[in-house]
């Protein structure tokens, strides 16, 4: 079993940055890439970026390609996504996920984090 705990949502201003978290833990971390989704109200659940397990690979939402970076520190068991240039179209409840790099489908998602609120002013 894979449990993911995220945090880091916050109320910025347009234009502002914030930086969420992903703890992960588990005894098969390994066989997941980290994601992170995003789900404004009324709206589906989107993919928003992917990290392989190395953190070698990426892949983005065009949304946000060129704003928002994923990382990973294995040593802390975390995954980072660092959001700049912030819009109000990006508010959301973000979630971060065990899933695969081969699918950007909420339904393929093995485990979910809780969600943390996203809220950007304009």
């Amino acid at each position: 079993q894979v449990q993911l705990i995220d945090s880091g949502g916050g109320l910025v201003q347009a234009g502002g940055s914030l930086r969420l978290s992903c703890v992960v833990f588990g005894r098969t971390l390994s066989r997941y890439a980290i994601d992170w989704f995003r789900q404004a109200p009324g709206k589906e659940r989107e993919f928003v970026a992917v990290i392989s397990w190395t953190g070698t690979v990426t892949d983005y939402a065009d949304s946000v390609k060129g704003r928002f970076t994923i990382s990973r520190d294995n040593a802390k068991n975390t995954v980072y996504l660092q959001m700049n240039s912030l819009k109000p179209e990006d508010t959301a409840n973000y979630y971060c996920a065990a899933g695969s790099l081969t699918s950007r489908l909420a339904t393929d998602v093995h485990s979910w984090g809780q969600g943390t609120q996203v809220t950007v002013s304009s």
